[in-house]
This record gives structure tokens, C-alpha cells and sequence, in this order.
């Protein structure tokens, strides 16, 4: 019981700052019917800001708890210094046009990003070990996890909620479902596009930022990071469905249990199992497992 308890558990803390990730990548492919490659780029942003913001309020001396206020704000200005001007300078000149190459752009965002993280922060590991001991040990069962690891799971629940929430229960939601299921109309009835998919981008660089800054207490923040977390963050939008949340939900939840499933039972098929899953649903289900087929004109 209690080692498929561990799996569980596992499963689900991996999974819950992958889903943040993928929520992000799934809304702005829903908005902008993009699939950005340079997503993972604003991941490893987040992880880097946020391991000079908590190294900054411990050479203040602030008080251990603001370490996690720090990282949110590391997280925020991530967003604000990049979303704007990638979204306005850059991926606006080429909405409309072949989908490779958008494709390519992004990548082209990927890899000037990946070099300009070097630049930044150099090429040494940071550490950001301090968040991680503020919540101590969490008994579940006759097993103990680290609460940090726990309070990942609240915070991917909130996220996904907080989405939800503001795409079906405000106005500014409704307008940005609006422009994911026809901009065409949406623009002739007065909707400021071009306003929508820069609040969307936004949202988008925040959530990956934010998932980068929280997790950076759990990895080595190095370079190279943003590459593993483009290709599962683009596995569970492929399980669960392009543009879907409550797919990336379920995609998350699957490839994390695959995965802490694999890690126990067989440690050198860890990224391999994901990539089965991925083959598997995708034999079965070619959209996606919460995405309908949708006809396309020839």
C-alpha cells in the first residue's frame, strides 16, 4: 500500500508544476493558434529570476517566509519584461501565415533566449534550497514528504482554478473565448484582438515563469533545463488535447504517475514511458483525449 501510495504522491507533486507549464502553453495555442517552442525558454526565465530574487532578500535579511513572495514577483516581472514585446515586436508579424513557420520563429525565440540566459546568469548551477524547508515534513500515510513539495499541488490547483475561472465567470474571459472559437466575427463585433492575445500571451509567460520559479527549489537551475520541460510540457498537451485545460490537467496527472511509475519499476525507461503513453493516445486518439475532431477545409 504504501509503495503505491509513494508512486501516487510522486506522481502527482511531478505533475502539478508540469500542468502550470502546459496550462500556459495550452492557453496561448487556443488564443493565438501558435505552438511556441521558446515556452520552455520562459520557464527557465522564471527558475533563473527567481533564484536572484531569493539570493537578494537573504542578503537583505528578510525573513525566510518572503523568499516565496520574491519568487512570485521574480515570476511577474519574468512576464512584463518579455510577453509585450515578443508578442507586439515579434510573433504579431506573423499571425496568419504557415504554421512551420511560426513554428520556426518561436524556435528562433528558443534559441536567442537559451544565450541570452547565459549571458545573464552564466553557466554555473544556482541553488535555491531555502523555500524548500519552510513548510517542514507533511506525514502522508506511514510515509513523510517535504511540504514544499505538497504545497506544489495547491498551487497548480489554484492556477488551473484561477484560469477557469476567469476564462467562464468574467467578462474578459468571455471575450477571450469569444476570439478562441471565431476572431473574425469577434473583430467585427468591436473585440480588440490584437488586446486579446497580448493579455493571453501574458498570461502565458507568467504561468511557465511562475512554474520555473517554484520549482527551482527542486532542481539544479542550469542551463539546458527548458529543453525537458518543452517536450513533456508538449506531451501533456498532446494527451490531453490541444487548447484544452481539463486536458492538461489529465495529460499532467498521466505522464506524472507514468513517469514516478517508471522511476520505481524501471529507472532507465523514465522518459521513454512518456513518449508510450504519447504514441499510445495518439494511435487512439489522433486530437487529443478532451479535444473533438474538428473538420478542415482542403
Amino acid at each position: 500500500m504504501d509503495y503505491l501510495l509513494t508512486i501516487l504522491v510522486d506522481g502527482v507533486v511531478y505533475a502539478s508544476w508540469l500542468f502550470i507549464v502546459a496550462l500556459g502553453l495550452t492557453l496561448v495555442f487556443g488564443v493565438l493558434r501558435i505552438l511556441n517552442i521558446a515556452h520552455g525558454s520562459f520557464y527557465a526565465l522564471g527558475a533563473y529570476a527567481a533564484a536572484s530574487a531569493v539570493a537578494l532578500s537573504n542578503g537583505l535579511g528578510l525573513p525566510p517566509a518572503l523568499s516565496l513572495l520574491a519568487m512570485l514577483i521574480a515570476s511577474i516581472a519574468v512576464a512584463i519584461a518579455v510577453a509585450p514585446f515578443l508578442e507586439r515586436v515579434v510573433l504579431r508579424l506573423f499571425y496568419g501565415r504557415d504554421e512551420v513557420l511560426i513554428l520556426l520563429v518561436t524556435y528562433a525565440v528558443f534559441l536567442m533566449l537559451e544565450d541570452i540566459t547565459k549571458l545573464i546568469w552564466g553557466v554555473t548551477p544556482y541553488y535555491v534550497f531555502e523555500p524548500r524547508g519552510l513548510f517542514g515534513n507533511v506525514e502522508v500515510g506511514s510515509l513523510f514528504y517535504v511540504g514544499y513539495d505538497l504545497m506544489l499541488i495547491v498551487l497548480a490547483v489554484v492556477c488551473g482554478l484561477a484560469v477557469w475561472f476567469g476564462l467562464n465567470r468574467t467578462i474578459i474571459g468571455k471575450v477571450v473565448l469569444a476570439v478562441i472559437h471565431n476572431r473574425e466575427i469577434s473583430a467585427a463585433m468591436g473585440v480588440n484582438v490584437a488586446r486579446v492575445y497580448v493579455l493571453a500571451f501574458f498570461i502565458g509567460v507568467l504561468l511557465a515563469a511562475l512554474a520555473g520559479a517554484y520549482t527551482a527549489p527542486l532542481i539544479s537551475v542550469q542551463p539546458g533545463i527548458s529543453v525537458s520541460v518543452i517536450i513533456l510540457s508538449f506531451a501533456v498537451v498532446i494527451i490531453g488535447g490541444l487548447g484544452s485545460i481539463p486536458g492538461a490537467a489529465i495529460g499532467a496527472l498521466i505522464v506524472g504517475i507514468a513517469r514516478a511509475a517508471a522511476v520505481y519499476e524501471l529507472p532507465e525507461a523514465e522518459i521513454f514511458i512518456v513518449y508510450l503513453v504519447m504514441a499510445t493516445v495518439l494511435v487512439f486518439r489522433p486530437e487529443g483525449l478532451f479535444q473533438r475532431a474538428q473538420v478542415r477545409k482542403i
